[in-house]
Formats: structure tokens, C-alpha cells, sequence
């Protein structure tokens, strides 16, 4: 598989965070000779909140972290790759309750204080004894400075692995939040992202945690399509260890602002690279619809825009076809009026009241849809509403990639 053309050319090592711990290493989940399994160990008291796929076909490990997440704290996450343990009946509810078991055992702690995520094929029961023959090595290398070591363990068809870092200042004080991310198929979240595991060294309730979570991911990972499919196993989950002291006591006081800020732009950073390893992308794309009848009315738009095929093909194909937008808001069945519709591709207005624009230039198009990076912004001017959504193009290695995978 190529890389992707947003791939960085390297991955630092970013902040550990104090009070969590990560290993990461080699089962045999699908393919033997690759990294697949993580283990990450937190300090006692680490509180947690999480968000999760609105799939009715959600996967056991999916369900496992609802029953588990109401007690708030958390001291150990298993993660592997390979096996999506989703669609696997009773088998796959066993294979969690061995994976919690075992991972407890070696963190010394109780199996529900174990969050459990799992990504990779669907159907296909996910033989958890593997796990057996390297928890005791993941328990013995676990490390604070292991997280690039992490990211790469969660990959399945990604290229590159996903990394974010903030660090602000909260009454003073220094607070670290640090995380990972994986996905670049099957990507439509409704709640969060395929998996994204963060950490910081702040105190918060449980309660605190779950606000900002929550409001962070709705401005980030639920504003991101690669392909318009929402998958069985999407898991955020955010990790407060308290190890700075700095206490975050409610959402809404002054020294929370900074730190919702820095949690924020780490979300839409890593949804961010997320969009840009999407399967076989060439093209980053940002869908703006603004004048809509409300903010929700815009986002409906401009995701029916981005998840088009015929959209995300004329980019690949570096079209500038603005009847493929004109169609794509049409079909999105809110208020719009045809007439007073303006489209543009970067800074080049390509229709305006319902027509083309009459100083329409087919080359100054052409060559903003040449961008790796592309704008492209709807004014529906009936109204104040104005949402974004990011996307990438659908290429023939969209195509290839899927149609393999299993093989």
C-alpha cells in the first residue's frame, strides 16, 4: 500500500504523560511478524469518560466500555488490530471477558477497571488467548515514552500513525494532553472516531472529563467522512491521571478554558490526519456551507456534499464540477433555494444566483482543484447557519484497497 501523499516524514516522540504507562507488541492477531496489541497501565485514580459508535451493530469490546465506563475510573487499556471482535455473538463477548482478565492480572487490578477497543475484520472471532502469550512481556516494558510505539500498534490499513501533543497553562501550571488515533476507511463517525485513546496529567471528575470530551468530539471526529460508512467499533476515550495537580473543577470555570482549547484543537488535529491517510487519498478536502437556515441545516448540507461519490470523484480527477455540489445539495432534503445559491472552489466563484458565474475561468478553477488542499464553500443565503465538514477524494485505490482486504 502507498503512503499517503499527507504522510509525515517523521513521527516524534511526543509529552509522556506522568501516571500512564504503554508497550506495545507482536500476537499473531491476523498476521504474525506485526506489531498489533497495546497495553496501556495508568496510575491509580485515573478518572475516564468515553464516547462510542450510535452503530447497532456495535462490538463487544464497544459494549464491554459502556458497562465499564459509569464507574469512571480506569486502570488499564488493551487495544489490538487485526480483529474488530464485532458480529461475533457470544464468542466475542467470552473473547472480552478473557482479554479483561488477562490484562487485570498483570496490572494487578480488577478486570473492570480494563477498557477494551479492538479494530481490523468484522465477522471473525478474535482468539484472545493469544493475548496470554505476551501480556507478561507487555507488563514488564511498560514505559512512559511509548506513544509514536503505540500508534503504530492500532494501525490497520493506515499509512502513517497519528500523534497529537498540547501543552497549556491552567492557573499557572503546566497541563499535558497527549494522543493517538487510528482510522482511513470506514469513516462517517457518529460520536467519535474509529479509536482514539488521549491522556492528560489534569485532575477531573468523571462527570468534567465527559462534558469536554464529548463537546470536543462533536466539533472534531463527528465533522469527518472519508466514505460515509460508520463503523462497528468507534471509541474515543480520554484518561485523566491527576499527576500535574491542576484541577479542572467544572467545564464552564475560567482555568478550564485554556485546557478545553488545547483538548479541542489536539481532537480536530488528529480527525484532521484521519481525513488525510484516508484509503487511497490524494486530496484534502474542506466543505464549508454557510447561509443555510440553521448551524445543524448547514452540517446536514455540507456532509451530503462531502460524501458523495461523484463529488469526491470529480476531485480526485481534479474537475472542478460544480453541478456534482448543485446536486449534492439539492438531494440533502433541507431548505435551500436554488436562485440565491454560490459555490466556490478555493477563492475562484464558480456559480452565483442559481447559475454560472459570468466571470467563470475554467483555468483559474482548474488550478485550485490541482491543490493537494481544497476549499470548497456553499452560500445557500437564506439564513445565519454555517457548518464545516472535512473529507478526502474516492480514487481507484479506494477501490483496490477494499476490494483486498480480507485476502
Amino acid at each position: 500500500m502507498n503512503p499517503s501523499p499527507f504522510a509525515p516524514a517523521t513521527v516524534d516522540e511526543p509529552p509522556a504523560i506522568p501516571g500512564v504507562r504503554l508497550a506495545t507488541a507482536m500476537a499473531g492477531i491476523k498476521k504474525a511478524g506485526r506489531t498489533d496489541v497495546l497495553l496501556m497501565a495508568f496510575d491509580p485514580g485515573t478518572t475516564v469518560a468515553g464516547v462510542f459508535t450510535t452503530s447497532r451493530c456495535a462490538s463487544a469490546p464497544v459494549e464491554w466500555c459502556r458497562e465499564a465506563l459509569p464507574a469512571g475510573t480506569c486502570r488499564g487499556l488493551l487495544v489490538n488490530s487485526g480483529n474488530a471482535n464485532a458480529f461475533t455473538g457470544r464468542k466475542g463477548r467470552e473473547a472480552t471477558r478473557i482479554s479483561a482478565d488477562l490484562a487485570a492480572a498483570a496490572l494487578d487490578v480488577a478486570p473492570g477497571e480494563i477498557m477494551l477497543a479492538s479494530t481490523g475484520v468484522i465477522g471473525e472471532p478474535l482468539a484472545a488467548e493469544k493475548f496470554a502469550g505476551v501480556m507478561d512481556g507487555l507488563a514488564s516494558d511498560l514505559a512512559e515514552a511509548r506513544w509514536a510505539d503505540a500508534a503504530r500498534a492500532i494501525m490497520t490499513t493506515d499509512t502513517f500513525p497519528k500523534v497529537a501533543s498540547r501543552t497549556v497553562t491552567v492557573d499557572g501550571r503546566p497541563v499535558t494532553i497527549t494522543g493517538i488515533a487510528k482510522g482511513a476507511g470506514m469513516i462517517a463517525p457518529d460520536m467519535a472516531t474509529m479509536l482514539a485513546f488521549v491522556a492528560t496529567d489534569a485532575v477531573a471528575a468523571p462527570a468534567v472529563l465527559q462534558t469536554m470530551l464529548s463537546e470536543a468530539v462533536a466539533k472534531s471526529f463527528n465533522k469527518i467522512t472519508v466514505d460515509s460508512d460508520t463503523s462497528t467499533s468507534d471509541t474515543a476515550l480520554l484518561f485523566a491521571t491527576g499527576r500535574s495537580g491542576v484541577a479542572i473543577t467544572t467545564p464552564e470555570e475560567p482555568g478550564a478554558a485554556a485546557f478545553r482549547a488545547a483538548l479541542d484543537g489536539l481532537l480536530l488535529d488528529l480527525a484532521h490526519q484521519i481525513v488525510k491517510d484516508g484509503e487511497g487519498c490524494t486530496k484534502f478536502v474542506a466543505v464549508t456551507v454557510k447561509g443555510a437556515e440553521s448551524d445543524i441545516s448547514a452540517g446536514r448540507i455540507a456532509r451530503t456534499i462531502a460524501d458523495s461519490p461523484l463529488v469526491k470523484t470529480a476531485i480526485a480527477g481534479e474537475d472542478a464540477n460544480w453541478g456534482r455540489v448543485v446536486m449534492a445539495v439539492g438531494k440533502a432534503g433541507e431548505p435551500a433555494d436554488r436562485d440565491r445559491l454560490t459555490i466556490s472552489f478555493g477563492d475562484v466563484r464558480v456559480a452565483v444566483e442559481g447559475a454560472r458565474d459570468p466571470d467563470y475561468s475554467e483555468a483559474a478553477a482548474s488550478q485550485v482543484m490541482k491543490q493537494s488542499e481544497i476549499a470548497i464553500t456553499v452560500d445557500l443565503g437564506i439564513g445565519e447557519g454555517c457548518d464545516t465538514v472535512w473529507t478526502c477524494d474516492l480514487t481507484k485505490a479506494y477501490v483496490a484497497i477494499n476490494g483486498d482486504y480480507r485476502t
